[in-house]
């Protein structure tokens, strides 16, 4: 496991004080103590009731629709939890489909959504796909906040405070993985990429950790979405004949893994990335990618985390990005609390606080307990099923967890590190 860690207001409430009675007695008066007649404090409830409304762009189509159930099941999972707390917030969710870029799906679908006047939009899985709406998304003063961004390009990008993610940028999950393929052995590596930013981001922090590891990038070979043949690609990347090859691809993997095997190359000599790394077993031929690895964002999920998962989609397969998509939802409804306000400029305020960006934070685990520490006066510091989180000023996560996974004979993965 390679963990990575790099380096806001109060919200104040009046309590009532508690005054002795006098009462007269004939021509006396008696002073009655407050102390000795005061009842215990009950918890604080909500100045009032918030209703925050989010739409969500998750991939219910196309490149990356393996992702869209785990990511709708974190979302709705967060939306049921916080809503069957009743702790002055109750969170309304639209599901909307973000596609690929080889489509407008996730420009109308946000279209739709800034419509209906959601505060927050949750999505997409793609890099790609979220370059093409974050300037629709917060120019309408809207947090756009993904569960699954890698792209380094995020981190500066103008948007105004807005856009906010908690899966970390790709130069860390480049550096997991290129230390990962030097220290298997292999001294060449082939690349093949997919063509957008979150393809190339992936690849060029690759290719500098493996490179600065004393290895050499022999083949870097690049396709664009929406491409149905990669045969000039595997030609190259066979020819030059490299210890190891990273698959930075979507769903195309399901083409060019068996492409690359066919032509010779050995399956277990290649690397997955988490655009890809799924579950092959109704896809390739049984131990066609046997001992090759896998590095994909997040840490272990608790086993109590997946049967909640299953009780809100008893068909989920996978589960990637669903604990990020939950603490998206944790996380946006705890900041609306600290801001008293379901306006995104306001709820943007108080989400590097509420991650725990502040320093100052009192710990929790769950929506409740970190819910009524806000309400009765106090800073959270949120931590989550996908990790400790803490914003940085740019909304990017500064701790993350790069697992490592490894394919077995019947092309499943499971977690190695």
């Amino acid at each position: 496991m390679s963990v990575f860690t790099s380096g806001s207001g109060r919200r104040s409430r009046s309590l009532s004080s508690i005054l002795g009675g006098i009462a007269i007695v004939g021509a006396s008066a008696l002073v009655l103590s407050a102390c000795a007649t005061a009842e215990p404090e009950e918890p604080a409830g909500p100045a009032e009731q918030l209703t925050l409304k989010i739409g969500t762009i998750l991939p219910q189509s196309g490149a990356l629709a393996f992702l869209g159930p785990p990511e709708e099941a974190g979302v709705a999972l967060a939306v049921q939890e916080i809503n069957e707390a009743d702790l002055g917030i109750t969170v309304e969710a639209i599901y909307r489909d973000s596609g690929d870029t080889t489509t407008d799906t996730a420009t109308v679908s946000v279209t739709d959504l800034l419509s209906q006047d959601v505060t927050a939009i949750v999505g997409a899985a793609s890099s790609g796909v979220s370059f093409t709406v974050i300037d629709q998304i917060t120019g309408a003063g809207v947090v756009h906040f993904s569960p699954a961004n890698t792209s380094p390009d995020f981190t500066n990008y103008d948007d105004g405070g807005l856009y906010w993610r908690t899966a970390p940028s790709d130069l860390l999950q480049g550096e997991v993985l290129g230390n990962l393929i030097a220290e298997d052995g292999a001294a060449t590596l082939g690349m093949l990429v997919l063509n957008d930013a979150y393809g190339t981001g992936l690849a060029a922090a690759l290719g500098a950790t493996f490179e600065a590891a004393g290895g050499e990038v022999v083949a870097e070979e690049l396709f664009n979405e929406g491409d149905t043949s990669f045969d000039a690609q595997v030609s190259a990347l066979t020819a030059a004949a490299p210890d190891a090859i990273a698959v930075i691809t979507f769903d195309q993997a399901k083409v060019v893994v068996p492409a690359l095997v066919g032509a010779g190359y050995p399956g277990s000599q290649l690397y997955f990335v988490d655009g890809n790394l799924a579950n092959y077993t109704e896809d390739f031929e049984p131990g066609l990618v046997e001992g090759a690895k896998g590095t994909l964002p997040g840490p272990a999920l608790a086993d109590g985390f997946r049967d909640r998962l299953l009780e809100v989609d008893p068909d989920l397969t996978e589960f990637a990005y669903s604990a990020e998509s939950y603490d998206t939802v944790i996380l946006l409804a705890l900041a609306a609390l600290a801001a008293g306000s379901t306006e995104g400029v306001d709820i943007a305020s108080k989400l590097q606080e509420v991650s725990g960006g502040s320093g100052d934070g009192e710990k929790a685990t769950d929506f409740a307990s970190a819910a009524q520490i806000i309400l009765d006066g106090g800073v959270v510091d949120y931590d989550g099923p996908s990790g400790p989180i803490t914003f940085d000023e740019n909304g990017d996560p500064t701790e993350a967890t790069i697992g490592i996974y490894q394919y077995a004979a019947d092309n499943t993965f499971s977690r190695i590190n």
